[in-house]
């Protein structure tokens, strides 16, 4: 399945997209690490790739999780990812957003394309009611994202999440399918 907007597409990693995710990983490790949790040296080989894809591979499988590469369509060019994990059924039907794009595409408003894009597969396809993001307050690039994309602000959590060896503060937010604007992805 491939998700496609004007500039980008979304699909689900192939085990030949490891090489191309790991050289993401390497060279956008120093630009990303203020925004991620602490990552073992394991993390940034191959065989550290491998192991997240089989894991990934079994969270698709069993409806836990649906984690997409990000594609440029004119280049066929792998630049980033975006997740959907921590998918709860039941009363709750949600699920968790994260993402990291290659520096170098910053900017460009790609990331919000491909969150539009998530968003319409947890809506669509896995028939969710509720996607939420969590982002640290000083990440503004991040917060625009997800305005960009419609959702709304929920408040802010103490000490969060643990990213790069510290307990953060983080701002809340989600989008509800009743609250979704649809398919449009040209805002």
């Amino acid at each position: 399945m491939k998700l496609e907007s004007n500039r980008i597409y979304i699909r689900r990693l192939m085990q030949d997209d490891l090489s191309a995710l790991l050289s993401v990983r390497i060279r956008n490790r120093e630009f990303l690490q203020p925004f991620e949790p602490t990552h073992l040296d394991e993390h940034f080989t191959l065989a550290g790739q491998i192991e997240l894809f089989e894991r990934a591979l079994h969270n698709w499988s069993n409806g836990l999780a649906y984690g997409f590469g990000i594609f440029l369509k004119d280049e066929d060019k792998f630049i980033g990812r975006v997740n959907l994990s921590n998918v709860v059924r039941g009363a709750w039907e949600s699920c968790s957003l994260g993402y990291f794009l290659d520096e170098a595409y910053n900017g460009l408003g790609l990331m919000t394309e491909a969150v539009r894009l998530a968003v319409r597969f947890a809506f669509h396809e896995a028939k969710l009611h509720r996607v939420q993001a969590a982002v640290m307050p000083r990440n503004l690039g991040s917060i625009r994202v997800l305005e960009k994309a419609g959702f709304l602000y929920d408040g802010m959590s103490t000490y969060y999440l643990q990213i790069n060896g510290r307990w953060e503060d983080h701002n809340l937010y989600s989008l509800t399918v009743e609250n979704w604007d649809g398919d449009e992805l040209s805002r």
